[in-house]
């Protein structure tokens, strides 16, 4: 338990001393699949590092409190890599849009891990 306690901090912490960088708004196309629209702000933490070499992958939702209560795990058999995709002041809606998002193409999985309310 004080493992799962700990990991959500270590993400708070990396969060919250790094900027974020949205580099994809809300309503935008992606850069690759036009069909592809981004249903909530994306983009990345700033000094971080991620298995496609560039920074964390971030999620900000509509919610006005910025808590990091969920991350995503995704699989992507065309990169054949996985990273983890940070959810920050996301709505459950925004939670549920961006996990159906991300699990929208054959080549990509993706599985929600919210954090548990202790």
């Amino acid at each position: 338990m004080e493992y799962n306690i700990l990991f959500w901090e270590y993400l708070e912490k990396i969060v919250h001393d790094n900027d974020i960088v949205i580099d994809r708004p809300k309503g935008t196309k992606h850069p690759k699949y036009s069909n592809m629209i981004y249903t909530v702000d994306y983009g990345y933490i700033k000094n971080t590092n991620s298995m496609d070499n560039s920074g964390i992958d971030i999620f900000v939702g509509s919610n006005t409190h910025k808590n990091i209560d969920a991350i995503i795990c995704t699989i992507d058999l065309q990169k054949n890599d996985s990273e983890i995709k940070v959810l920050i002041g996301c709505t459950e809606d925004e939670k549920i849009e961006v996990h159906n998002f991300l699990n929208d193409s054959e080549f990509m999985k993706a599985l929600l891990i919210k954090r548990q309310v202790i």
